[in-house]
């Protein structure tokens, strides 16, 4: 075999395995870690949205959540993706 062919494949594998941990890895473990949040959500927990918005979980679906929203207590459902993070409950 031609050095040069070995020294490209080489190089290509360390280029291959420098962006799956670089990109790739990170990205699944940030997505399992929101699958195991939006799957623990509980009734009565403040989350906000993929939009930004501050709710109130009411009702808890296989796919959907039904969220409290303002003063009046609308609630509007959601699909569960979008569910950003939850608020954690500040001591007084």
């Amino acid at each position: 075999m031609d050095k040069n062919l070995i020294i490209s494949i080489v190089y290509m594998v360390v280029l291959f395995a420098v962006f799956y941990f670089l990109f790739v890895r990170p990205q699944k473990k940030k997505e399992k870690q929101l699958e195991t949040l939006r799957s623990s959500l509980e009734v009565g927990q403040m989350v906000v949205t993929i939009g930004g918005m501050l709710a109130t979980v009411a009702k808890i679906e296989d796919e959907f959540v039904v969220l409290e929203v303002g003063p009046n207590r609308t609630k509007m459902p959601f699909k569960k993706w979008a569910i950003a993070s939850v608020e954690e409950k500040k001591e007084n």
